[in-house]
């Protein structure tokens, strides 16, 4: 046995449903819990675990936020590239991801807000009129189809968490 493949599946495991006990996991693996324990402690303290979340259907609550996603064109800057300005735009509250990406644009930015207008505002009066911001294009999400792995209820009835295959 690996440790390292050991690590990959516990990882695999809380990634596929964040409340799996541990002891439970250590059934699934077949190792004792104590090292389950350690793995996990391990994988907070250096980062590898970066958070434990629940994913909410807002929309069946009546309390459906707005989405969209924000192409941004960036200047790099001199030796460091896109990450400083990257690394400032991650930090607004209303962003919810952001990826470095080829093609015409070099950062994909999915933001979140309760009406179409205050993202329009975040765009206007926080993105763009950032220095190294050339422009930007933004799409508003109409309609949420999967998101992190998980399937949101359609037509088809279709929800929950694909099947997770070690």
């Amino acid at each position: 046995y690996e440790k390292a493949s050991l690590m990959e599946d516990v990882l695999r495991i809380l990634e596929s449903d964040s409340r799996t006990p541990p002891e439970r996991i250590a059934q699934m693996t077949g190792r004792p819990v104590d090292e389950v324990r350690a793995i996990l402690e391990k994988a907070l303290k250096d980062r590898v675990i970066l958070s434990y979340r629940a994913q909410v259907n807002w929309e069946k609550l009546g309390a459906a936020p707005v989405y969209a996603i924000i192409e941004v064109k960036l200047v790099p800057q001199r030796e460091v590239g896109f990450d400083s300005v990257a690394s400032r735009i991650a930090r607004f509250p209303e962003v919810r991801t952001a990826h470095l990406v080829s093609g015409d644009y070099d950062l994909a930015v999915q933001v979140v807000g309760e009406t179409i207008y205050e993202i329009s505002n975040f765009v206007s009066n926080k993105l763009a009129v950032m220095e190294a911001v050339q422009g930007t294009s933004t799409h508003f999400i109409l309609k949420r189809y999967k998101e992190d792995g998980t399937l949101i209820a359609g037509e088809d009835g279709i929800e929950g968490r694909l099947p997770l295959s070690i």
